[in-house]
């Protein structure tokens, strides 16, 4: 494919990619709108509605697009949602010149992104977050259990998961508030209260679901793949201090509810189609109900980088992939249904902490300092152990081959003082 605008192939929102998001003009949200990004271009869905672009697709309607949120649209499932992908990509190839040859609709159907504020693509209806990185949890078992025995005797049976808050959960450019809480140190039993001293962050992907089921409905892998519509880059942010003082005996809370993070553009599953890979090959048989026929894993690959306050430019710290994954998002999905709960259109859930099997793959500061023991050296002549106030962290993501690139733009966020 190609595009008459002018878009490298090697873009992260290449004509072969598409994603959808929401965003403003003007100063003024309340004039925010469904949008698809192509190149540094924000192609505005509400006015080429408007204009009759989409008068072929019988389903579609103005409040698919005239709205601050993607749900509505991602409702109406992946066949419409991407024959509407698959229609921006025609109307936007070298063999289509109708619309480029319309001044006074390209005015406005297409908006500059350097003019544009993103806000959050979706409303979250429930949020689950699960710890599916084989790497990731042998190295947290090192460090905090056996290091023969890093793995917990269920992690291989079962994705783990927990249900977190939906109402913390925002998009890039959010500063995030350092969090406040209950601080004990390992060698004592008596907490106090304050500012967490171990910030960190969890470098995952997030998918989000587009179809609502009725309690009692458990999905099977090759099901699951119907329910979801794509996924974002997603920051889950850990006060590891909080953490660790309050997770005996039911698991993440206050250390993790303060604040998550998600990239505004949702690349869908058929825009990543061309990168999906076979699961892994494993040692430990699955059980029939999450065993499918679908690939799900991804080759995406995924950077941190880092910057100081005093740094005129940001460092790479991580280079991990997508692909790292012990569990798809299909059996995530599955088991998550497995005793009959309900999803619902908007639903996020976030992969947990994706390293790689090398020190430079690691997904977190508590790996990659190896719990404080090995601090990080930034340009500015300081160290790192966990974050600072004021250290921005970006992250980004992208698959490709020799052709081409399908993106997912940004994620980046800020730590201010609380």
């Amino acid at each position: 494919m190609k595009t008459w605008l002018d878009v490298n192939p090697k873009h992260d929102f290449s004509i072969y990619n598409i994603p959808f998001g929401i965003f403003y003009t003007g100063q003024n949200p309340k004039n925010a709108r469904c949008g698809a990004a192509l190149g540094d271009y924000i192609i505005d869905l509400s006015a080429l509605y408007e204009f009759g672009y989409f008068k072929h697709h019988k389903n579609l309607q103005e409040k698919h697009f005239k709205t601050d949120k993607l749900n509505c649209f991602l409702s109406l499932g992946n066949k419409i949602c991407n024959d509407v992908r698959i229609s921006i990509q025609e109307l936007f190839s070298t063999q289509n010149q109708i619309l480029r040859k319309n001044s006074e609709h390209l005015e406005k159907i297409l908006v500059p992104m350097q003019t544009a504020e993103m806000l959050m693509p979706i409303k979250v209806a429930d949020y689950v977050d699960f710890y599916s990185s084989l790497d990731h949890a042998t190295n947290v078992g090192k460090m905090f259990r056996d290091e023969k025995n890093p793995l917990l005797p269920n992690w291989k049976h079962i994705p783990i998961g927990y249900h977190g808050r939906s109402s913390s959960i925002v998009t890039t450019k959010t500063n995030i508030i350092r969090p406040k809480g209950q601080l004990c140190p390992p060698d004592s039993n008596q907490p106090t209260f304050g500012p967490s001293k171990q910030l960190d962050f969890e470098l995952e992907m997030a998918f989000v679901t587009n179809q609502d089921t009725e309690m009692g409905t458990a999905l099977t892998p090759d099901s699951a793949a119907h329910n979801i519509f794509g996924l974002a880059l997603f920051n889950d942010w850990s006060a590891r201090d909080i953490q660790r003082w309050e997770y005996v005996p039911l698991g993440p809370f206050l250390g993790k509810s303060f604040a998550s993070s998600m990239s505004p553009w949702l690349v869908s599953l058929e825009a990543l189609a061309p990168f999906s890979l076979p699961s892994i090959d494993k040692d430990v048989e699955e059980l029939e109900y999450l065993k499918g026929t679908k690939n799900g894993r991804y080759d995406i690959t995924l950077e941190v980088y880092l910057k100081s306050s005093k740094m005129d430019g940001e460092i790479l710290i991580s280079k991990s992939n997508y692909k790292h994954m012990y569990w798809t998002l299909f059996q995530q999905l599955a088991h998550m249904t497995s005793n009959g709960s309900p999803i619902r259109v908007g639903d996020l859930y976030a992969s947990g902490t994706i390293s790689g099997p090398t020190p430079d793959s690691y997904g977190s500061m508590l790996e990659i300092c190896w719990k404080g023991s090995k601090p990080l050296s930034l340009p500015d002549g300081t160290t790192r152990t966990f974050l600072q106030d004021g250290d921005t962290i970006i992250f980004k993501g992208y698959a490709e081959n020799s052709l081409f690139r399908v993106g997912f733009g940004s994620l980046f966020n800020t730590v201010i003082s609380s």
